[in-house]
C-alpha cells in the first residue's frame, strides 16, 4: 500500500498538506570504534533509509505510527515527553521532542507516519536515521528546510542517544546522515567536527551491504566496556607523558610502550591504527586507487578481529568468503560489531555472482540466510518533492 494512502487512513483526510521526508541509513567505509577516540571516520550515507510523511494538526498532540512496530506514541506538547520502556522505537522520537523544547524550539502537533527499509539491529543506523529524521520533520514546521542546521541537528541526535536512550555513543551515524552528499564520503574529525567531502565514485566496483543477520544489540552489547578500556588506556598514556594527549587518536603507535595491560594495549593499537588508516583511505579514494582502498578494508578488519575483538564468528565468517571470491578487492565488518553488517568493494561486473556465492558459502557456515544489498552512495537527510 503506498505510504500516502496509509497516513490518510490511519489519520484521515485533511486540508492540511502531507510532507515527504526521507532519512538514509549509513555505512562507515573505515574508521571503527574511532568516533568516541577523537580521531577520524569516513562515512557515507545510503540509498536504504526511513521515509516519514507529516501534517500539522490543530491541537498541541503530536501523533507518532510506524509501519514497522505496532504502537503508537503520542505526546503532548503541553505536558512534555519521558521515557516510557513500553514506547520502543518511539522512545528515539520523544527524546527529540523533549530536547527540542528544552531548547526552545516551537514545535506544533502534528501527525507523523514512518516507514523503514533498514533492518533493527544491523548495524545500518537505523536509531540515528530516526533520530535526525524527526529531528528534521519537526524544525522544518518553522524553517526552510536547507536552513536548518545540521550540525545542530546530528548533536540533538547523539544527545538522545546519550541523555534519554541511555547508550554512550559518538557522533559520527547523526553527522553523516545530517550532512552527506551523493557520491561523497565525509571525512569527519571527531574532536572538532569538521570535515571535508571526499570522492567516492568507485568506478567500475559496487559497494555491497552483507548482512550476518545475526542481530546485536548496541545498549546491551560490549560497546561501553570498550569506551572504558579505550578511556582507561589513555589515562595510563598521559600519565606517563609530558605532553598530554585529549584523546587516544592523538597518541602515536610509540605511546603503546607505556601500557603494561594487554587488553588495554590491543584496544589502543586498533584506534591509532584505524585513525591512520582513515588518512591513507582519504588519499587513496582521491586518486581513485580503489584496490590500495581495498586493502586497507581487509586490515581494518583483521584490526577489529584481534585488537579491539568486536567481530564474531558471523561477521568473520562472512568476511572470510567475501575475500575468496573473484573480483573482491576488499571487505570489513562495519559498525559497532557484535553481528551486524560487513561491507564489501567488488567488480561491478561479478556483482551479481559474489552475492551468489556469498549466500551459499556464508549459510553453509553459519546456517544464517544473509541478506545482500548492491548500494549507492546517497544524500543526507531531505524533504522530497511531493
Amino acid at each position: 500500500m503506498d505510504l500516502l494512502n496509509t497516513f490518510q487512513k490511519i489519520y484521515g483526510e485533511s486540508e492540511k498538506p502531507v510532507h515527504r521526508f526521507f532519512s538514509p541509513g549509513r555505512i562507515n567505509l573505515i574508521g571503527e570504534h574511532i568516533d568516541y577516540n577523537g580521531g577520524y571516520v569516513l562515512p557515507v550515507a545510503i540509498n536504504l533509509g526511513i521515509n516519514g510523511l507529516m501534517n500539522l494538526r490543530n491541537d498541541n498532540f503530536i501523533y507518532l505510527k510506524s509501519m514497522d512496530f505496532p504502537n503508537e506514541v503520542k505526546v503532548d506538547l503541553n505536558a512534555g515527553a519521558d521515557y516510557r520502556k513500553e514506547d520502543g522505537w518511539g522512545n528515539y522520537a520523544k527524546g527529540v521532542i523533549k530536547f527540542l523544547l528544552e531548547d526552545g524550539f516551537p514545535l506544533k502537533g502534528c501527525n507523523i507516519l514512518i516507514k523503514g527499509e533498514l533492518p533493527n539491529g544491523a548495524g545500518l543506523s537505523s536509531s540515528a536515521a530516526l533520530e535526525v529524521l524527526i529531528g528534521f520533520m519537526l524544525l522544518s514546521q518553522n524553517q526552510i528546510p536547507e536552513e536548518i542546521d545540521r550540525t545542530y541537528l546530528a548533536l540533538l541526535g547523539q544527545r538522545v542517544e546519550n541523555k534519554f536512550i541511555g547508550v554512550n555513543s559518538g557522533i559520527m551515524d547523526q553527522f553523516v546522515i545530517a550532512n552527506a552528499k551523493k557520491d561523497q564520503a565525509l571525512l569527519l574529525d571527531t574532536q572538532n567536527l569538521t570535515y571535508e567531502y571526499i570522492p567516492c565514485y568507485l568506478n567500475g566496483y559496487s559497494l555491497i551491504i552483507m548482512n550476518t543477520n545475526k542481530r546485536r544489540e548496541l545498549a546491551s552489547s560490549q560497546y561501553n566496556q570498550r569506551r572504558k578500556e579505550c578511556e582507561n588506556a589513555l589515562e595510563k598514556i598521559n600519565q606517563s607523558k609530558e605532553t598530554k594527549a585529549d584523546n587516544l587518536c592523538q597518541c602515536s603507535v610509540k605511546d603503546l610502550k607505556y601500557l603494561d595491560n594487554e587488553i588495554e594495549l590491543k584496544r589502543a593499537r586498533h584506534v591509532i591504527t584505524e585513525n591512520q588508516r582513515v588518512i591513507q583511505a582519504s588519499k587513496l579514494l582521491k586518486n581513485n586507487d580503489i584496490e590500495g582502498f581495498g586493502a586497507l578494508l581487509i586490515q581494518s578488519h583483521n584490526s577489529l578481529k584481534n585488537d579491539y575483538e568486536v567481530t564474531g564468528f558471523e561477521l568473520d565468517t562472512i568476511v572470510d568468503e567475501a575475500l575468496k571470491i573473484k573480483g573482491c578487492v576488499g571487505a570489513r565488518m562495519t559498525g559497532a560489531g557484535f553481528g551486524g553488517c560487513a561491507i564489501a568493494l567488488v567488480e561491478k561486473s561479478q556483482a551479481k555472482a559474489f552475492k551468489e556465492q556469498v549466500f551459499k558459502n556464508y549459510y553453509e557456515k553459519t546456517k544464517i540466510e544473509p541478506s545482500l544489498y548492491e548500494t549507492t552512495i546517497e544524500d543526507g537527510v531531505k524533504i522530497l518533492k511531493n
